[in-house]
């Protein structure tokens, strides 16, 4: 295979974060033998992509900031141009999305959450379904294999990417209509500083059992003295002891933090495939035989009321 693999590189105003390069890292593994080519879409001058052999910076009016359909566009268009072999981002939201756009502009499959992927005819690719709970081996035959990587499966190390060197970076751009930017950020609002759900290397989530919102104060300052964050689950969010933004699951955020601490939480499937990318799991229950109980790396069967306050204490008491 010599015709390159475009990666979609999701940035913010020329950030590149750790989950695009979890689909360089997963086009290096699954295609070693085509060129990874990086496709930055918008700004004024393309950010830093390291591991990449190319880059395709697409610049036009309309691009100035996030647009799903223009972007879907554009990059449909440089993909007509540069005829590659493949077409991959990272399963996020804007990954999803984006590729879900090229593909409808193709006329072509979609195959997201994919695990591990052999090129052929057809391809053979093997993806997450059911949020997790199931593996699917399946083949895809197009003219343009449109792929997203499942997030957290690829650490974004690029162990196999050639040295550091120059890379070559050339401009595409597409041809627009002055319609194609209607959906489009405008604005942002800054609702959080400093560690946040998606990148705390802790989180402590808290479950049922925590029991109200007041609950949430020992899950709180336990979350304090560690640097962590605060998680829940989806029946705290309905019971409204915690905003939406800080549900962890298959409808919340998924995490991949160094410890989870589940407090309260029995392990419903739905849950459970929103942190089980987290390195260690811990979980604090009464119910010995609970879905995260028997999942968890370590557990404490006890009444979280009285085990996070007694951590907590023990905690300041050795700070001081």
């Amino acid at each position: 295979m010599t015709d390159p693999v475009l990666v979609l590189i999701d940035h913010d105003r020329g950030t590149v974060g750790d989950e695009t390069r979890q689909a360089l890292a997963f086009s290096r593994a699954c295609l070693p033998h085509a060129p990874v080519a990086a496709v930055v879409i918008g700004g004024a001058v393309p950010p830093t992509v390291s591991g990449a052999d190319a880059i395709w910076h697409v610049r036009h009016v309309e691009l100035d900031d996030y647009a799903p359909e223009a972007w879907g566009d554009a990059l449909h268009q440089l993909a007509a141009a540069v005829s590659p072999s493949a077409i991959v981002a990272t399963g996020t939201e804007r990954g999803n999305e984006v590729l879900a756009h090229v593909a409808a502009i193709a006329d072509e499959p979609f195959a997201a959450n994919v695990l591990l992927a052999t090129p052929g005819s057809p391809w053979r690719i093997r993806r997450a379904r059911w949020g997790g709970s199931l593996l699917e081996d399946a083949t895809v035959s197009a003219q343009l294999p449109i792929l997203s990587c499942a997030l957290h499966v690829y650490s974004g190390d690029l162990a196999n990417a050639p040295a550091a060197r120059e890379v070559s970076v050339a401009e595409f751009v597409p041809t627009l209509g002055p319609g194609a930017a209607r959906t489009r950020v405008v604005d942002r609002v800054q609702i959080a500083e400093g560690i946040t759900l998606t990148t705390a290397p802790v989180v402590v989530s808290g479950g049922r059992g925590v029991g109200s919102e007041e609950g949430f104060a020992a899950i709180e300052a336990l979350a304090e003295l560690l640097g962590a964050a605060v998680g829940c689950s989806r029946v705290v969010t309905n019971q409204g002891w915690r905003p939406h933004a800080d549900q962890v699951g298959q409808t919340g955020k998924r995490v991949a933090p160094d410890l989870y601490i589940a407090c309260g939480i029995s392990g419903a499937i739905q849950h459970w495939v929103g942190m089980q990318a987290a390195k260690h799991v811990l979980a604090i229950n009464t119910d010995p035989n609970a879905p995260m109980v028997t999942k968890a790396d370590y557990a404490v069967i006890g009444d979280l009321h009285e085990i996070v306050p007694a951590i907590v204490e023990e905690l300041r008491r050795r700070r001081a």
